[in-house]
């Protein structure tokens, strides 16, 4: 039977991998995307396109469709400091360059900038969701609904002067304040708490602002176990470990992501698994910091919810999550001599409904099907480096790259066709920082 009302957007053609339970693969499928929402995904012999209307068509065909990919951690303005202090040790890198850096350029003008470009980066290499922890982020979020995509954005605490609170003693009030001011304003934004370590926040700040997450029903996000000096730390101040003391203070449950948790042992797994905890992989910044490398394979034999992040341009320096996949997939091969572990599929899928079961998203996106957010891109196939196709997990994982992304779309809007952003102007953007980056460079 022929629909009456309009579809907004008909796509038809190509190779839909929905990323469901099922990880059903359909060739030639007919999606149908109305108001926002997938209503319908089915096969083209069975509905052909041709009994649909659309004020819109898309042909995927040499493309393969999929959920939008979802970044699970991220600093988006810190793309203003890309390639800023490579090849140092994290402390060095952070204490002695990062912090100060921050004081003395972050302010609102700039983290909206910065993350306008993170964002486009981030569209044109096929992520559509992703989770922001920084200062003023009221300009990531402000960012993030003028370039229409989705975000996790979560508000910033240390237990010192930061940019935009020179006063931690105001963390509650601040973090009450940014819930309410972002928790209806859009679809597309989500807020959260960010508490930078469990050694630049003290266990006050730790217990008091889980609990007003908890009251505000939102995430909330720590860096945790990313480094040998972090554990010794911890081990001096408090005599435990990082996920042990999390444990201990009663804030680890189904809305905490603990970013990196690359110094955890068997017994911290447990408490991971059994408060539900979520992870954040980001193995490409931990690599260049040369942090370790987290026992990813042995959280996902437990049951505890991995996801992919990229971490911020200044660590990393990209936020491709196409080359973050084949980096993962890769690195915990070589880490435990065994090719088995961690297949395309597992780092596909950690980079999709994994990331949006880490977010709390999987019941918006993550997988193409009906009534789900219309997040979706096209990957086109049709390139020297991805010929011949004998296996589409392998070549998304090991071959492809965010530059074979052609199309995307978010919450049902067509924000890049052919490669092209259709809603944001890229060489204003690109200037913008290009200034930024000049003012840092002149008073190094």
């Amino acid at each position: 039977m022929e629909n009456t009302t309009p579809f907004d957007i008909l796509i038809t053609g190509g190779t839909l991998l929905t990323m469901s339970g099922a990880m059903e693969i359909i060739d030639n499928p007919v999606i149908g995307i109305r108001n926002g929402r997938i209503v319908v995904v089915e096969k083209g012999d069975d509905a052909p396109a041709a009994k649909f209307t659309a004020r819109e068509t898309l042909n995927a065909t040499g493309c393969v469709i999929l959920p939008g990919l979802v970044n699970t951690h991220n600093h988006l303005p810190m793309a203003c400091f890309r390639g800023l202090a490579d090849d140092l040790p994290l402390m060095e890198w952070l204490h002695d360059r990062m912090f100060p850096t921050e004081a003395k350029y972050v302010n609102r003008h700039m983290v909206y900038d910065g993350s306008r470009l993170a964002m486009a980066e981030m569209i044109l290499s096929g992520t559509t969701t992703f989770c922001d922890g920084y200062f003023y982020e009221s300009g990531v979020a402000q960012a993030a609904i003028d370039m229409g995509m989705r975000g996790v954005v979560s508000q910033g605490f240390l237990d010192f002067a930061t940019p935009d609170h020179p006063d931690p003693s105001k963390n509650i009030r601040i973090a009450e304040s940014f819930i309410d001011k972002w928790k209806d304003r859009s679809p597309l934004i989500s807020p959260a708490l960010f508490c930078h370590t469990p050694y630049t926040c003290t266990a006050e700040t730790l217990i008091t602002l889980k609990q007003v997450a908890r009251e505000g029903h939102c995430l909330y996000i720590s860096h945790v176990a990313e480094t040998q000096d972090e554990t010794r730390l911890i081990r001096e101040r408090y005599g435990t470990t990082s996920i042990r003391y999390l444990y201990q203070l009663g804030v680890l449950d189904e809305r905490t992501i603990c970013v990196h948790a690359v110094w955890v042992d068997e017994e911290e797994l447990d408490m991971l698994r059994d408060t539900d905890a979520k992870v954040s992989h980001n193995p490409e910044s931990n690599m260049k910091l040369a942090v370790g490398v987290a026992p990813v394979p042995a959280m996902l034999r437990k049951g505890i919810t991995v996801g992919l992040g990229t971490d911020g341009c200044a660590s990393n320096n990209d936020l491709d999550l196409f080359r973050e996949m084949g980096t993962a997939a890769r690195l915990h091969k070589v880490a435990m001599m065994d090719p088995t572990v961690l297949d395309a599929r597992t780092a596909l899928s950690m980079a999709t409904i994994g990331g949006a079961r880490v977010l709390g998203m999987e019941d918006r996106i993550g997988s193409i099907e009906p009534g789900k957010c219309a997040d979706l891109i096209f990957v086109n196939m049709d390139k020297p480096h991805l010929t011949p196709l004998y296996q589409v997990y392998s070549h998304l994982v090991y071959a492809a790259s965010g530059a074979d992304v052609t199309t995307a779309i978010i919450n049902g809007k067509l924000l890049m066709k052919d490669r092209k952003l259709l809603h944001a102007d890229l060489e204003d953007i690109m200037e913008k920082v290009r200034k930024i980056g000049a003012m840092i460079a002149d008073n190094k």
